[in-house]
């Protein structure tokens, strides 16, 4: 085998995932994964949430949240961004149901939505860590 075969198969090797050597179906464990599968639309709800959490900006924004409650014009000062950029971030967030506001006066102070959007925060961020 030539040196290019060679580097073509371990190419080849590492981007593809194993699969099995002989095709064996177990019927049992297919239907108990299949009654727990989550459904096509709770799926999409799921890509469209973590697509959210796809965007750099949009993490550093839910990032300084998990530290504090913070308005708008202290956000765009945390993250370095306009106040305007910060402001349609927001606004996607909030669709999304990540994050809340509460008005005070003439400042509107964002936070995280809830306890499960700061673990899911947390918990990626030290997953990335161990590595």
């Amino acid at each position: 085998m030539s040196k290019v075969s060679r580097a073509k198969q371990q190419v080849s090797s590492k981007s593809e995932a194993p699969t099995c050597d002989s095709y064996l179906v177990h019927l049992e464990q297919v239907r108990q994964v299949q009654s727990e599968i989550v459904t096509t639309e709770k799926a999409q709800q799921m890509a469209q949430f973590f697509g959210a959490m796809a965007d750099p900006h949009r993490l550093k924004l839910l990032s300084a949240l998990a530290q504090a409650e913070l308005c708008v014009c202290d956000l765009a000062a945390v993250v370095k961004m306009s106040e305007s950029a910060v402001s349609h971030q927001l606004r996607l967030l909030r669709n999304l149901r990540l994050v809340k506001h509460r008005r005070e006066g003439r400042n509107v102070y964002y936070r995280l939505a809830d306890a499960h959007i700061a673990n899911l925060y947390q918990e990626v961020a030290e997953h990335l860590e161990e590595a």
